[in-house]
This record gives C-alpha cells, structure tokens and sequence, in this order.
C-alpha cells in the first residue's frame, strides 16, 4: 500500500504546479460532479423524451394539472442531461376543457375528457418507444397511467415482446365504476390496465388488457377500498403493503417486486404516485395518507430498479402544486427520477 502523503509533502507539490493550471484543475473539479469523476456516464448513448400531461379531470382538487411545470421548475431536463442522457421535452400535451360537468353521484367522471386525452397520450408515447427513445410521462392526476401505460405497451406488442409494472401508490387505483366510492378515474387506473371497468378505459389504445396480474407489483398500498380489495385476492396480485415493507424492510419488497415484473420479455414500466410518500417529505398530493415510504426509501427503490436495469418507461403523477410547500415535492420527484435513471451517491 502506498504510503499517505503528509500535508507537507502536498504542499511541496503543489507549490510545483503552476498557478493557470491549478486554476484549471480546479474548473474541471468543479465542472464534473464528484459522483460523475472516473466512471461513464449512465446516459452515454440513451434518448430520453419528457411529456408532461396537465391532466386533472381524474380527481376533485384543483393544482394537481401544474405538476409537469413544477417539475419543469425543478428543472427535470438539466439535470438528467447531466447524467449523459439526450434530452428532449416535448412540452404538454393538450388537454381540452370540460363539454359537460359531472352530476352528483356519477360513477364515471369526466369520462369523454379523460378517454380522449389518454388516446391521445397513448399515441404519442408508443411513438417516442418506436423511436428508440425512453418515455418520461409527468402528471397530472394518475388516470394518465391509462393512456401513458396503453402505449408503451403496445409499442413493444409489436415487437412480440410483453411488459411488467411496478405501481407505487398509497391506494390500490383498482376500483371499478361499481365500486368506486366517489366516481373519479385516478382511482381506476391499475384495475383498467388489468381489463377491469368502463370498457371505454379498458380499451385505450385498442386492445385489453394491457398486463398480466401475475406480471405486476404494487408497492406501497396503506389505503384500500372494500372493493378493491375483493378485486386484489381474485387476481392473486403482488401486493407490499406498508404492513410488509416496515416488517420485512424495502430493499427485499423492492428486489421482489423487480423479479416479479422482471418477468417481462422486455422489462417493465414504473408509475409513481407521489402519495406513495410519507406526506412529511412530500407535502404536494391531494390524496395524502400517513405512514408512506420515507425520502431514503423511495431512494433505495429508484436506486435498484436502475442498478437491475430493467426499466423501459417512468412516470410521476399527482404533484398537487396548490397544496406544495416551496416545490419540495417537485424537487423531490426529480431526485427520485434521476435515482431511477441511474445517479448514485458516489
């Protein structure tokens, strides 16, 4: 082992280097991220393609349809550029105003607005997959996942080739409009991928249905319908609730959940619900329920699902700018999109 120089030792060298070249050893230092020193970059090579969808007619608050600017704010393509990856922000995609409101009691809400935007949402991330591209969706409410998850999937059907999901939420999103408390659509997202409710929702994209259960892990679960629940043991779903991760710990339900979507001729998708966050780290959702995963949780699981690599599309919904503190939440969704997208600690 080489012997630790001593602080004399380094100042003798040091005096020997000129003064314009240590001003540019210092620059390049400064230049490079500490983490980035030494190694390639994970992006080296990859295209990635932003869509925000300002989506809000799934759910009841209002502010939920400025997430993609918050994250925007947090400024999401500067920050995975400098992970190597090229970037491109294809703005957000046009949501139209509401022909008609709801009635009191209506089980399927805003149902024309949500299916034409997830048609059109669905068209145009099978696109971004069809050019070799990796889709980045950013909500909005979480009925996007409807349309986001519609056309990843069916960009890889054409190949032969079938995804699995990982779907962090605090609810199970598996009502159906027979079970749905309250009639809004960001509850129903996982149960229509799965071929389950409105057929004008299960349909998006023209085929149903988009997953296999057996191919598909939910991580995060703490609130969950009578309904829902019936629909969870009939399918024989994975589920890691709260109960699970805090006896068995995150890493282990994380490395379960990845084997399982794992399965996936082509890998899996990820959708993220910030919800599925403890609300002391992530103040910014409508739909808060204490209890979440932790700010270093949320982190290990990112982290894993880039170190297996098996990631083919990342989504972030629900960012509810009006119930915000200082973007922390924004910013917290860009840490974890870039854990996923392969930034480490050292």
């Amino acid at each position: 082992m080489a012997p630790i120089p001593t602080l004399r030792s380094l100042k003798s060298r040091l005096n020997g280097i000129s003064k314009g070249r240590l001003n540019v050893m210092v620059s390049k230092m400064i230049e490079q991220p500490v983490w980035n020193q030494g190694r390639e970059l994970p992006g080296e090579g990859k295209r990635i393609s932003i869509l925000g969808v300002p989506l809000h007619f799934g759910q009841s608050m209002a502010g939920v349809d400025l997430g993609p600017g918050a994250i925007r704010v947090a400024k999401i393509t500067a920050r995975i550029g400098k992970l190597g990856y090229e970037v491109n922000d294809l703005g957000d995609l046009p949501i139209e105003r509401p022909r008609s409101h709801p009635s009191e009691g209506e089980k399927l809400k805003y149902l024309t607005e949500v299916h034409d935007a997830c048609e059109r949402l669905a068209s145009q991330v099978e696109q971004i997959v069809d050019a070799g591209e990796f889709p980045i969706t950013i909500g909005g409410d979480h009925s996007i996942a409807i349309g986001s998850l519609a056309g990843v999937v069916k960009a890889f059907r054409k190949r032969d080739e079938r995804l699995g999901l990982i779907y962090f939420d605090a609810h199970a999103d598996m009502n159906t409009p027979d079970t749905s408390p309250s009639g809004n659509i960001h509850g129903m997202p996982l149960s229509a991928l799965l071929g389950y409710g409105a057929p004008e929702l299960v349909n998006i994209g023209g085929f149903a249905p988009k997953f296999d259960p057996r191919l598909c892990a939910h991580v995060g679960a703490r609130d969950i319908d009578p309904g829902e629940r019936e629909l969870v043991r009939r399918l024989g779903m994975r589920f890691f609730t709260m109960r699970e991760i805090d006896e068995r710990g995150l890493a282990i339900c994380i490395d379960e959940a990845i084997a399982i979507a794992g399965q996936g001729t082509a890998g899996y998708a990820v959708t993220f619900d910030v919800d599925a966050l403890d609300p002391g780290d992530a103040p910014g959702s409508g739909t808060l329920v204490r209890g979440g995963l932790s700010y270093r949780e949320a982190h290990l699981a990112m982290e894993k699902i880039a170190e297996d690599g098996g990631m083919r599309s990342l989504e972030v919904v629900e960012i509810n700018t009006a119930l915000d503190v200082n973007n922390r939440t924004a910013e917290l969704g860009v840490d974890l999109i870039l854990s996923a997208l392969g930034k480490t600690i050292l």
